[in-house]
């Protein structure tokens, strides 16, 4: 993989960098040392196209990053100025069950937002709809899917974030459930759809910075297929 204008030897990411305390280290860092920058520049080189970057977090460390084609954004005659509408690739680590997971998502918002935050509330345009239509038997998404988790150790998180369905290798639901669990999430919550792959603690503190990237960028190719679908 070419993360250019950073060759492999000039990556400064580090595997400490993915705090299991804290989150992701993202501030304080030189260019070749935040993986914002180096995964913004990789993606855009690899898809020939501008990638917009979103964060879950403030100040050195952030809790969730996500990265949005803009032509898909671009393209929401609602929802064109925000990027909750839109299928994204995204990294994050979870220090309550010590892993870091990197994938794609698709949010849907809330159904009856609070009165102060309309904006969160799940418009027309957004791609949560284009998901939920491709949750059908014997599609694409379903092959897709199968191939990710069965085949590949990919997982899924699907529905309200307190609640949420955990979908692996043994725990493989057909694709009318997963669609009800989706459309039964409680309206006035957030919820969303997760494919990612988990490394373990272990996993990433025995791993160069350079082997890292190379990974995030190697499941964000494995999951482009999938989220397409959206």
């Amino acid at each position: 993989m070419n993360v250019r204008p950073f060759p492999r030897t000039a990556i400064g990411f580090q595997p400490q960098y993915l705090d299991f305390e804290k989150g992701i280290h993202v501030g304080n860092l030189e260019d070749n040392q935040r993986i914002t920058r180096i995964l913004k520049l990789a993606l855009e080189a690899r898809y020939r196209e501008p990638f917009v970057t979103e964060r879950f977090g403030r100040g050195v460390y952030w809790q969730w990053i996500g990265f949005v084609p803009r032509s898909n954004r671009d393209a929401k005659p609602i929802s064109s100025k925000v990027s909750f509408g839109c299928s994204k690739f995204f990294l994050t680590v979870d220090g309550e069950a010590r892993l870091f997971k990197c994938g794609f998502s698709v949010e849907r918002g809330m159904v009856r937002p609070p009165v102060d935050s309309p904006g969160i509330g799940l418009k027309s345009d957004w791609d949560w709809h284009r998901l939920l239509g491709s949750l059908t038997r014997s599609g694409r998404m379903e092959r897709e899917l199968k191939r990710l988790v069965q085949r590949e150790g990919f997982c899924i998180d699907a529905g309200n974030w307190e609640n949420r369905l955990l979908v692996d290798r043994d725990r493989f639901p057909g694709m009318e459930r997963l669609r009800k669990v989706l459309e039964g999430a409680p309206p006035a919550e957030w919820a969303g759809f997760q494919v990612y792959y988990p490394m373990s603690e272990k996993e990433v503190r025995a791993s160069s910075g350079v082997d890292l990237v190379e990974s995030m960028m190697a499941i964000f190719d494995e999951v482009t297929p999938a989220m397409n679908c959206c």
